[in-house]
């Protein structure tokens, strides 16, 4: 089934503010045939982004970042998680996609300003939806090819209230953060088991060492 099989009666936005919620009047074909009775559905609208494993594959280094996020404070006061669980999250960079924006431009513009990082090469790992039972928002994750001889220190826009540790871990100690669950956010994890089947490939094709 396509687009074309779902129709839209109405929709208004009952809230915007840092972010927007969406109402939608809608029914849809269904899986044994005809259209499904009217339902109403709220969609969170924070629009689109990208994300990037930053890697140093000539100090086989990862570039990892970490940062207080108000969604994991929320999360963490329900009955799911203890008081250990930070709020403070490890993760790779990431960042919205501005109108006129394609997700390689976000990658690179956010590895700068949240990393201290230029990056050189680039391959595109996935594009997925982060939430698609509440939100429309997508993520585009790469991993790009740095240098992290002089990575590290805080990061971040002063304007965008973004305070960010910066710091190299190597990918062993990451795979360990991921297995014990000290990494625990979708769009650090996704990349990052991609990386983890590749990083070999990646090392030989980006590594001045190893050509």
């Amino acid at each position: 089934m396509k687009l074309k099989d779902v129709e839209v009666v109405s929709k208004e936005a009952p809230f915007k503010g840092y972010f927007r919620v969406d109402r939608y009047h809608l029914r849809h074909q269904l899986h044994d045939g005809g259209m499904g009775a009217v339902i109403s559905r709220e969609v969170f609208e924070r629009g689109h982004a990208a994300s990037c494993v930053l890697y140093d594959p000539d100090l086989d280094l990862l570039v990892m970042i970490e940062q207080f996020r108000v969604g994991a404070y929320a999360a963490n006061n329900s009955r799911w998680y203890d008081d250990e669980t930070s709020p403070w999250l490890i993760e790779i960079v990431a960042g919205i996609i501005e109108e006129g924006e394609n997700p390689e431009d976000v990658v690179r513009r956010e590895a700068l300003e949240e990393a201290g990082c230029m990056v050189q090469e680039i391959e595109a790992i996935h594009h997925y939806m982060v939430t698609p039972g509440g939100s429309s928002e997508s993520m585009f994750a790469f991993c790009g090819c740095v240098d992290a001889s002089n990575v590290g220190g805080g990061h971040g826009l002063e304007e965008e209230g973004e305070d960010i540790r910066v710091f190299t871990e190597t990918p062993e100690n990451v795979f360990a953060m991921l297995a014990d669950g000290r990494i625990h956010n979708s769009m650090t994890m996704i990349p990052m088991y991609w990386f983890k089947e590749n990083r070999k490939r990646l090392r030989a094709a980006w590594s001045k060492q190893l050509k």
